[in-house]
């Protein structure tokens, strides 16, 4: 740990192993600032001490060097994995970082009688069949869609399907074969979903043969409205290949990795296309921290190492540039579970395949360089019209309820030209007058800089109110009260109309309410922020209104307690299903009298 005498770094190197392992340098507060691995510990480390040969970003990290905490390792691999490890939890501000907190989103298929098909995000069960993983929501989303339109495969959660008795509406308009009903046999199913296995698995001309000799056997039989239900999915079937976005024509599972700069030395950018069974399922670029005068190749073996960490890996993956590849190879093969092949020099197809991924990453690259531009003349407008030079970060409050039910605060960040959504927070506010906008905001704002004013976060430059005078004044009072004064607030209040670029801002320092014109880009900058505090304040106060409603009538109903209440919901698949039921269909759930069954019949209508 930090001492409070300087550190000397060729010192501690004498105590070092020459083993592998990883190194965790650390400032004067305790902060990890960098991690690394390393074949020989001792070798490593003593080449930051050296006197030349070191870069000025490097020369500055050592400068802040105040301590170095080492593990050993069995291996350069075991070394590689705990740094990844590290660098993922820690986010030391001299690694190169990037950032994708969510897990991708897979199409599942359940193990069940009749299995359901659902988009799915999380740690996979084997139990269950996966196909993915793919680059996008939106792709998961549509593929299912597709899937029920040509197979009918369920999509209900098995509460609702084990107790429907009459067929739903995605049967009548023939999106789902109604298994939970009995409108089709097990062995009738059971095909559709094998059928759907194919064509997940790109082997859409199998499928395609397979339903053509069901139609022309139906056809034979003179079963012709059979025949008529395998004709239409064949049709649906070629209109999907029709829109497909690339197929190799193989069955083959690939990422395609391109790495490009732009003119800046930190902006990067790394385009990652999946193709799975031989298509070509979409693509996302990321952009990383920290680059400083790092190289292309530095920065592409670092996403790799970062990327694929605990997660699926293909079995061939093709980079844009050369980067070590012995290591990782056989580190990801070993998680895998299978052969995983790094290519650096692509031919024939898949050429097209990686020039297509760094002209999308170089597309990103242009539109993202754009936009920072965008939001930099903002922010220096807004500063000019504040007279605040240094104003970077910004916090935003907002207030969400109805009628003063599930009332939630939402405070949104703005820093460094961008909207950093890992800081977002939002709040409960219980105890106060329902609807007193007033007392939610001085709630919010005690809770939130009371924290901040005895040193344990980040103060904004400015702090923005969604409101009027009345926000403005309680603002001002909790900042006195918290010896945080000194922290300009400005009011957002909506004009007249209401309507967009009318909006009046109210400084506490003025006297004059100021109105921009709507065409001011310090006005744009205000209106993004207030806008997104809003969204965020609302999606919190519906999430929580919902939750409230939805167990809060059965929970008003004397004698139903938690076990009667979750017998009756698993029975009907919801509360909607429960208002829905008639007093016999109530008196069959378990638990439930006659008389109780009356009861919930009479208060929920």
């Amino acid at each position: 740990m930090p001492a409070d005498t300087p550190f000397d770094g060729k010192a501690f190197v004498l105590t070092l192993p020459s083993q592998p392992g990883v190194y965790r340098m650390l400032n004067a507060t305790g902060d990890v600032i960098y991690v690394g691995k390393a074949i020989d510990l001792r070798k490593r480390v003593s080449s930051y001490f050296q006197k030349s040969g070191l870069s000025p970003r490097i020369r500055l990290m050592v400068s802040q060097i105040a301590g170095i905490e080492t593990t050993v390792t069995r291996s350069e691999a075991e070394a590689l994995l705990l740094e990844n490890n590290l660098i993922k939890s820690l986010a030391p501000r001299y690694n190169i970082l990037f950032r994708d907190d969510k897990s991708y989103p897979y199409l599942l298929l359940t193990n069940h009688a009749f299995p359901r098909i659902a988009f799915y995000r999380g740690a996979l069960d084997n139990r269950h069949q996966y196909f993915g993983p793919f680059p996008n929501a939106g792709v998961v989303k549509s593929s299912i869609q597709l899937l029920q339109k040509v197979f009918q495969l369920r999509t209900c959660e098995n509460s609702v399907f084990n107790n429907r008795t009459r067929p739903c509406l995605l049967y009548q308009i023939k999106r789902c074969s109604a298994p939970c009903v009995g409108l089709i046999s097990p062995e009738a199913y059971q095909a559709d979903v094998s059928s759907a296995i194919l064509f997940l698995q790109g082997k859409q001309d199998e499928v395609l043969k397979m339903i053509e000799r069901k139609m022309l056997t139906a056809s034979d039989q003179q079963a012709y409205e059979q025949a008529a239900v395998f004709r239409d999915q064949m049709q649906a079937l070629r209109k999907i290949q029709e829109k497909q976005f690339v197929d190799s024509g193989r069955a083959l599972d690939a990422d395609v990795i391109a790495c490009v700069t732009g003119e800046d030395e930190h902006a990067v950018a790394i385009n990652l296309v999946m193709i799975r069974s031989g298509r070509h399922l979409g693509d996302k670029t990321f952009f990383p921290q920290n680059v400083h005068q790092d190289t292309v190749s530095t920065v592409l073996e670092a996403f790799v190492s970062q990327h694929y960490l605990n997660r699926s890996v293909p079995p061939l993956i093709i980079l844009s540039q050369k980067i070590r590849i012995a290591l990782l190879q056989k580190l990801l093969t070993a998680q895998a579970g299978h052969k995983v092949t790094l290519s650096i020099n692509p031919i024939g197809e898949r050429r097209k395949w990686l020039d297509m991924a760094a002209e999308n990453a170089q597309l990103a690259l242009q539109q993202k360089q754009i936009q920072q531009a965008s939001q930099e003349d903002r922010l220096h407008a807004l500063q000019e019209v504040l007279n605040l030079p240094t104003l970077s970060r910004i916090e935003c409050f907002d207030i969400s309820h109805t009628m003063g039910e599930a009332t939630i605060a939402s405070c949104v960040v703005y820093d460094r030209f961008a909207m950093r959504n890992g800081e977002y927070r939002r709040y409960n506010i219980t105890g106060i007058t329902p609807g007193d906008d007033y007392a939610a905001m001085r709630d919010v704002l005690q809770r939130r800089y009371a924290k901040i004013a005895m040193e344990e976060g980040k103060l904004p430059d400015l702090i923005l109110i969604d409101g009027g005078k009345g926000q403005i004044n309680v603002a001002n009072e909790v900042m006195i009260e918290l010896g945080l004064n000194d922290i300009p607030l400005v009011g957002v209040a909506k004009g007249e109309t209401r309507k967009p670029g009318l909006e009046q801002l109210i400084l506490p320092w003025q006297e004059e309410i100021l109105h921009l014109p709507d065409d001011h880009p310090a006005l744009h900058l205000i209106q993004q922020i207030r806008d997104e505090a809003h969204r965020f304040a609302i999606q919190g106060h519906r999430a929580k209104r919902a939750k409230t409603r939805r167990t809060s009538s059965l929970e008003q109903i004397a004698g139903v307690g938690s076990r009667r209440r979750q017998n009756l919901l698993t029975r009907f698949g919801g509360l909607k299903g429960v208002k829905n039921a008639s007093i016999e269909e109530l008196q069959q759930t378990d638990g439930i009298s006659r008389a109780l069954a009356e009861k919930i019949y009479r208060e929920l209508r």
